[in-house]
């Protein structure tokens, strides 16, 4: 009984190591932008509050899109999103979002069938493949970089770079653990 006790031990202390391990890696990746010149901005959705305006972390995300587009990083913008639990399509509130900063509407593409990043990931394949478009900016909350640029990767869109919101809240405790094995189950899942 005790080696087995002495093994789990041993287990366990090995799984916190590469659960912490992956933590750092995640928000390194997420903290380290790859902005590059790109086809177009894609920009992942988020809650939307109850008066129907973006939260801040969602605003924040328009906005860097936002300054990313001013300063001709891309051409064009996909905001992804699905319709959230406070009723409202996420996507067509940041088109909205975006088109009252000025952006003019016919540079926006709205995928409202992004339930979650990978469905995002998948959508975009779409939209990128019919207008022949080679590479992506992502851009998103730091702590979920990783897990969308492997989204994106994974589902074989040639060029993705990455730029992340820099918005930080008291939340990050929970999300960045959260994203661990969200990355992790995204690693492991059977894409077939």
């Amino acid at each position: 009984m005790r080696k087995i006790l002495k093994i789990m031990k041993y287990l366990f202390l090995l799984g916190l190591i590469a659960f912490i391990t992956t933590a750092i890696a995640i928000v390194w990746v997420g903290l380290r932008d790859t902005v590059q010149k790109s086809d177009v901005i894609v920009i992942l959705g988020n809650k939307v509050q109850l008066d129907g305006t973006p939260s801040p972390r969602l605003a924040r995300r328009l906005d860097r899109g936002f300054e990313l587009y001013q300063n001709e990083t891309a051409p064009l913008i996909i905001v992804t999103g699905g319709i959230g639990i406070e009723g409202f399509d996420e996507a067509e509130v940041m088109k909205q979002y975006l088109v009252d900063k000025g952006v003019p509407e016919d540079v926006i593409t709205v995928d409202s069938l992004g339930t979650d990043t990978f469905a995002s990931a998948q959508n975009i394949k779409k939209i990128v493949e019919d207008k022949n478009i080679t590479s992506v900016l992502v851009v998103s909350s730091y702590y979920h970089i990783s897990r969308a640029v492997f989204a994106f990767e994974k589902n074989e869109i040639p060029e993705v770079y990455s730029a992340s919101s820099n918005f930080f809240e008291l939340r990050d405790v929970y999300s960045v653990p959260r994203e661990v094995i969200g990355f992790y189950y995204y690693v492991l899942r059977n894409y077939e």
